[in-house]
């Protein structure tokens, strides 16, 4: 690895911010069209979310054979995934396997994290400083910062006070944790909760879950590919991966479905009669995964269908939790299913069986403080819960907040932090009116977080190509997105979550996770098949909301 010089007054054609799925794709197809680039990543390898993220049970939540690099079919062949879904493991192992195939690490700097990047106007370039002391100069910078790489320290009284280890699921230790024996608390019930809860409980003395609002979680029913099966499925890997483009299954993947079923079964959750209804809803749920959330063509936006289709959850919840008030604790009633993100999962329901678990219900008991020995609640118990271990499970400043660590600044100084005090705002997620020749991948006000990520991330990685080649042609130097059409394109995501469900809930698609953050609907709802041709259609028209200098 390289991380042993500084760039000092080095000049690039591009830098990179990032090295996972988004970094790694970009830095490749650099390399292809014969330019240079500089790629800082703020950890010791490559990996992204895959490199932070390594608690118990951590896996994709997309299946393996669509969360993975389209661009190259001689990688699809060679590269062999074991399950269906697969674990951050084997995700980190391919990541790695992809840097070394195509030789990505000689442009990267390891453990440098990007504190600044300014724009000269007058030599159209920008200018950019890590923390480990690099200043490099390049004419294009491309944001392949994460969606969810920044992880929430909740604002919980006392919590620094707490004498035992403390663990964030989202930058867990790298040499692993032993909760043998020990009693383990976990604070949070997201998705990363979702997939560490089973783990840990069946390695820990104890364990009390401490959950403030319940989520909808479907099963994953993970399972071992099949060698002969999975030669025979690659050989219809381009339709697949068509499928995945056009947003059919929710580009999450289409392993366990015929091409033909892939519209939902029902028209309206609100037609069928009871029989009818379950039968569908069983087909689906015995399915498992994100798939679940087509099983009506009204469910994200009829209220009724949803709760319908929500019932149906939650009589699944009842038949599998024995204690019937951990049962409707555990049931999601607050807002509409699908409108916070929908959970996988492997025996997250069945868990709660277990003797050495507890759930206690925040908004029953809520916490009062955390002590040196535990966590002491308020309300229905006032009781203290002794723990050895605490997991910190509390989610992350979604789709902004690695960009606003870093101080941004464009046309006249202005900062990024200031064009977004009032909620982010971008041309596509793409590109920010006032900050030329920067490229935010899969940003906000695009279809990100509700996608299969790498579909959205190749997607944006071959649109960055084609700016730059088309500046190339025009002989520009400069492209930045007008800022009528990035007011357009804001009012049209706007417009399309509000013709959903999706704003009804409290969810972190809306930054209502973070404490002052505007609450702004941020990824865009119309799925990627519909986002592809939009852009398609821009691109087909001159770049129509772009101008080039």
């Amino acid at each position: 690895m390289a991380e042993g010089t500084k760039d000092e007054g080095t000049r690039f054609d591009a830098i990179v911010v990032g090295a996972g799925f988004a970094g790694l794709y970009m830095s490749h197809r650099l390399r292809e069209a014969g330019k240079t680039c500089r790629v800082y990543e703020a950890g010791t390898d490559v990996g992204g979310t895959w490199y932070w993220n390594r608690y118990p049970g951590a896996r994709c939540d997309a299946e393996s054979l669509a969360y993975s690099f389209s661009f190259s079919p001689a990688l699809e062949d060679e590269w062999e995934w074991s399950e269906r879904y697969a674990t951050q493991p084997e995700i980190l192992r391919y990541l790695g396997h992809v840097a070394d195939r195509f030789d990505l690490r000689r442009d990267i700097r390891f453990e440098r994290r990007v504190e600044r990047a300014v724009y000269d106007e007058a030599a159209c370039e920008w200018t950019v400083t890590t923390d480990g002391g690099d200043v490099a100069r390049a004419p294009v910078v491309v944001m392949a910062t994460g969606c969810l790489s920044v992880p929430l320290v909740p604002e919980i009284p006392g919590l620094a006070d707490f004498e035992g280890p403390k663990f964030y699921t989202g930058a867990w230790p790298h040499e692993g944790v032993d909760f043998a024996g020990r009693r383990v608390g976990v604070i949070g019930t997201g998705s990363s909760a979702i997939q560490a809860i089973p783990v840990i409980a069946a390695q820990a003395a104890a364990l009390t879950v401490f959950q403030r609002t319940p989520n909808f979680s479907v099963p994953a029913h993970n399972h071992a590919l099949d060698p002969d099966w999975l030669a025979d499925f690659k050989k219809h890997y381009r339709e697949h991966r068509r499928f995945h483009r056009l947003g059919l299954a929710s580009g999450f993947g289409d392993l366990e479905i015929e091409p033909k079923e892939f519209e939902p079964l029902m028209n309206s959750a609100l037609e069928p009669d009871d029989e009818t209804f379950d039968a569908i809803c069983e087909q689906f749920w015995q399915t498992g995964g994100a798939i679940f959330l087509r099983v009506a063509q009204d469910m994200m936006t009829d209220e009724k269908a949803n709760a319908r289709v929500a019932d149906f959850v939650h009589r699944k919840i009842r038949e599998t939790v024995k204690d019937p008030e951990t049962a409707e604790a555990l049931c999601p009633r607050s807002y509409p299913m699908g409108t916070k993100r929908l959970c996988v999962d492997t025996d997250y329901y069945a868990t709660f069986n277990r003797e050495n678990v507890r759930l206690v219900d925040l908004q029953k008991s809520p916490i009062d403080r955390i002590t040196a020995t535990g966590v002491r609640l308020g309300g229905d118990a006032d009781e203290e819960i002794e723990l050895d271990s605490l997991v910190l499970a509390t989610g992350f400043d979604a789709m902004t907040g690695a960009l606003s660590k870093i101080d941004v600044r464009g046309v006249g100084g202005g900062t990024l932090a200031d064009k977004w005090a009032a909620g982010p705002r971008a041309y596509l997620g793409f590109m920010v009116s006032d900050f030329p020749n920067l490229f935010t991948i899969t940003g906000p006000g695009s279809p990100s977080v509700l996608s299969n990520m790498v579909t959205s991330i190749e997607q944006h990685v071959d649109l960055v190509m084609d700016c730059l080649a088309e500046m190339e042609a025009r002989g520009a130097r400069t492209v930045a997105a007008d800022g009528e059409a990035e007011e357009g394109w804001v009012a049209h995501v706007n417009e399309a979550a509000s013709a959903t469900l999706m704003p009804k809930a409290g969810s972190w698609y809306l930054g209502a996770n973070v404490p002052g953050k505007p609450r702004v609907f941020m990824p865009y709802v119309a799925g990627v098949g519909i986002y592809r041709q939009i852009c398609e259609g821009i691109v087909e028209d001159g770049w129509r909301g772009f101008s080039f200098a």
